[in-house]
């Protein structure tokens, strides 16, 4: 009858063959059976560039009490102090504005909620009569879903050029009562606009109604 010490010596052995060099296995780490199955799986140190903590992983079969050990597998798994590469990330989730540089196409999902078909568009979203949201549903394929609106209108809100920022709160008055201001069209009009002031940090920017700067057009010393 084969021993368990014999298993070991097996389990290593074929470590070795599979390994590039004998110098990546390592010791003996630990070894988990499954007496039910006649299965074990024997562990060792895997000493590979690359791969801190993780080990080799042999799974030796016998198929009764009296039959020789059989390797089943062999593979190199993380330890629980391993290095791993983080979870994947789509591109599209993890782009980030900086990324789009002259020549670089980032095509937007079919499916992407934040968008809707242009036909679809409110006349009271868009500020245009019947008429014209058919045209700009033929100019334009697809237009901001509710939801995109939504996201935009947080963002924007909770960025750099809203009401909550240092600039803003030591601001003299809000962007609102702004000669520079140019509210934007549509249904985000009563909440942002554009700033035309051109000594103004913001300038060419959207901004809050309620943001603010040192460079409002009726500010006094």
């Amino acid at each position: 009858m084969t021993t368990q010490f014999d298993a070991q010596e097996i389990a290593r052995n074929a470590a070795l063959a599979d390994a590039e060099m004998p110098s990546q296995v390592g010791a003996f780490i630990s070894v988990e059976f499954d007496d039910e199955n006649r299965v074990a799986s024997y562990l060792f140190d895997a000493a590979i560039q690359g791969y801190k903590g993780w080990r080799w992983c042999v799974t030796v079969a016998k198929v009764d009490a009296s039959a020789n050990p059989t390797v089943c597998d062999v593979v190199v798994l993380p330890g629980p102090d391993s290095l791993l590469a983080p979870d994947w990330i789509e591109y599209k989730d993890r782009i980030l504005p900086e990324d789009i540089q002259p020549g670089i196409i980032v095509p937007s999902a079919p499916d992407d909620t934040r968008l809707v078909p242009g036909v679809n568009a409110l006349a009271q979203d868009e500020g245009l009569d019947a008429t014209e949201v058919f045209d700009l549903g033929l100019m334009r394929p697809r237009v901001l879903s509710i939801e995109g609106r939504d996201q935009a209108s947080k963002r924007w809100y909770s960025g750099d050029r809203g009401p909550n920022t240092p600039l803003a709160q030591s601001a003299p008055k809000p962007c609102a009562s702004c000669g520079f201001f140019i509210p934007i069209a549509g249904s985000l009009r009563a909440s942002f606009g554009v700033c035309a002031n051109a000594i103004a940090p913001d300038d060419a920017r959207v901004v809050s109604v309620d943001h603010g700067c040192g460079a409002h057009s009726e500010a006094t010393l």
